[in-house]
């Protein structure tokens, strides 16, 4: 019965099943695309209920929740919407609502020109509801016009200054008209380079001021700046490795992962770390593998981004406050620039230094960072650290981490010897930047932070580190093992460990010196007395022909005469490791040195074996009977 099941079965396939087949194919080629397909599963300017006229964003908004319900909830939850983070390490309160940093200082009293940058409506000061749903700015994040954000925020019609320095003013009547609600909500979509880079490239205070591997140069960007976000190469957005869940964000600077140790992630999952695209092991076997010895202890960020501000846009390295709220004769505000035309000074910001191409400052990194806030007592003569990045060598959580370090000189309390917050926008008296009073500013923006101020007004050196994480390079433009293996080279502040080519242990050369000066004695000695020995016999038996005669065996010269070799060459290598001169170069010499270096251990090894287990260890043990005539001959 199986049998006949079995063919019957088959006999289907080959006389029914393939017309069949056939017949599904024909009948699926006839289906065709009306129209070219997105690559979203949803075409928003087809839905009926965005095709009406939006007079607002919290309209727009609105219209969102009637589909996508949950939106607003789960991005209550965020800290891009509550900018504040809990620290479970430190206990401290942090994020943008309660921290002071080095640029525009503190977000207390400043809401309506720092909160620009949130995600929602019309936080101006300590009322606004954080709970209202309609009051998220979907567009903010889901334009795909590029054009709310500019618009967006001149809608709050302040003082140009207050972000352009200069400006032009033919471009401010387009720039302050409202934004067409009705036409964006039809072409909302997937985040993008350009709708995160509004905020983030722009941050504290202008294109590229801050970060230093954030600029809007990444928004049209090319390999040789970054191999990710390129155009021309994996043309990543900003969510391909900031995998939103529920619109919570991963990638913190409050709480980064500075050692990802659980290497690759699950297809379409990503924890914005570079093991959870490439792994724990990178770098392929071949020439190459060592590298993969270098990765518990070094981030793949040190070698692969040689530098910041690589797209031809200068980052801010130092920010000098104390200088501002110069006037000319005419009482007018000043504005100088370099021969780039960067601003060097200005009136409303002091006095500002800018570079291009910068070579980063070089920590060890465990992922703790603890910040400096306006409750921590500081020591205004000294340099105030506003953030630091916790480890060290012996910390196994730790790894060699570029960052960039954003120096300046900022106001403080001086009597209370805290940092200060400062009221620098504003149409009132106390606004910094109406009156270019610190006292005033300082008691306006202390007062807002709930802080007391002493009303002694000082300033200090500050500096804030900020790890590096973008514009990655290609490989062939990834640093060379010289660039941190040398006496001088980028790695030389960075300090608890050894390392090769730059640091040097004392016992250890003395003892190779030894070894190499005792290895040319010998040679040499052997050589001479040998060449003197058979001088000598010659002249004294010019008559006799003189046969040779060994007392070593074969194996035993090889040994000597190789032992000689591999100690020469391991001195030539060795040189060469510490910079004398490039002969192999630096990766080729080290793998040279320690194969010459294992080489000389197995001979060893073996000749101890040798010499143990045929007994011609007891030869080089002179006797009474034997010295002379040992010493003789």
């Amino acid at each position: 019965m199986r049998v006949q099941l079995a063919l019957a079965f088959v006999l289907g396939l080959i006389f029914g099943g393939v017309n069949g087949a056939v017949g599904i194919a024909a009948e699926t080629a006839k289906t065709e695309p009306t129209g070219p397909i997105g690559l979203s599963t949803a075409d928003h300017s087809r839905f009926e209920e965005l095709k009406q006229d939006f007079a607002s964003g919290p309209e727009v908004t609105k219209a969102c929740l009637g589909c996508h319900n949950q939106a607003s909830m789960q991005v209550h939850t965020t800290i891009h919407w509550n900018w504040q983070f809990s620290n479970g390490k430190t206990g401290q309160l942090l994020g943008k609502k309660n921290l002071v940093n080095g640029s525009f200082i503190s977000t207390a009293s400043n809401e309506p020109f720092c909160t620009r940058c949130h995600i929602g409506y019309d936080w101006t000061d300590e009322t606004f509801d954080f709970a209202a749903e309609e009051q998220v700015d979907c567009l903010v994040c889901h334009d795909t016009t590029g054009t709310y954000d500019l618009k967006r925020m001149h809608l709050r019609k302040a003082k140009c200054t207050a972000c352009h320095v200069t400006y032009d003013r033919k471009m401010v009547r387009e720039a302050v008209k409202k934004p067409d609600f009705s036409e964006l909500a039809l072409k909302v979509g997937k985040t993008n380079r350009e709708s995160c880079g509004s905020c983030h490239f722009l941050s504290d205070g202008g294109d590229g001021v801050k970060h230093g591997d954030l600029d809007t140069s990444l928004t049209d960007t090319t390999r040789d700046v970054d191999v990710h976000m390129a155009k021309d190469g994996l043309n990543f957005s900003c969510a391909t490795c900031h995998k939103t869940d529920q619109h919570q964000v991963p990638g913190s600077r409050y709480s980064p992962i500075s050692k990802d140790v659980r290497g690759m992630d699950v297809v379409g999952g990503s924890r914005a770390t570079c093991e959870s695209c490439h792994g724990l092991k990178p770098h392929p076997d071949g020439e190459n593998a060592k590298l993969n010895d270098h990765v518990d202890r070094v981030a793949c960020q040190t070698c692969h981004i040689p530098a910041f501000a690589r797209g031809g846009l200068p980052t801010q390295t130092y920010w000098d406050w104390s200088t501002a709220g110069k006037l000319d004769d005419a009482g007018k505000e000043i504005v100088k620039r370099d021969d780039k035309e960067r601003i060097v000074y200005s009136t409303k910001r002091g006095d500002s230094q800018w570079a291009e191409n910068v070579v980063p400052d070089y920590v060890w990194f465990n992922g703790d960072v603890e910040h400096r806030t306006l409750n921590d007592k500081i020591d205004p003569a000294g340099t105030v650290s506003l953030n630091t990045l916790g480890g060290t060598a012996d910390d196994a959580r730790s790894r060699i981490w570029p960052v960039k370090t954003l120096r300046g000189k900022q106001p403080v309390d001086a009597g209370n010897s805290t940092l200060a917050a400062v009221h620098l926008f504003g149409k009132d008296k106390d606004a910094y930047w109406n009156t270019f009073d610190w006292e005033k500013s300082i008691a306006a923006g202390m007062k807002a932070a709930g802080h007391e101020f002493s009303g002694k007004v000082g300033f200090a050196e500050t500096e804030m580190r900020i790890p590096i994480n973008h514009m990655v390079a290609p490989k062939g433009n990834a640093l060379d093992c010289e660039d941190c293996h040398a006496a001088g080279a980028r790695l030389e502040n960075v300090s608890g460990f050894y390392l090769l080519a730059r640091d040097h242990n004392e016992l250890l050369e003395k003892g190779g010196w030894v070894l190499v000066l005792l290895t040319l004695a010998g040679v040499i000695g052997h050589g001479t007395m040998r060449l003197a020995i058979r001088l000598r016999r010659g002249a004294a038996h010019a008559e006799v022909k003189l046969t040779s005669i060994y007392i070593f065996k074969r194996f035993e010269r090889f040994w000597h005469w190789t032992q000689a070799a591999l100690i020469m060459f391991m001195a030539l290598t060795g040189f060469e490791i510490h910079g004398l001169y490039a002969v192999f170069g630096f990766q080729e010499a080290v793998h040279l040195h320690t194969t010459a270096a294992w080489l000389l251990i197995g001979l060893w090894a073996f000749a101890i074996f040798w010499h143990f287990s045929t007994g011609e260890w007891r030869h080089y043990i002179p006797s009474t009977d034997n010295l002379i005539p040992m010493v003789r001959f």
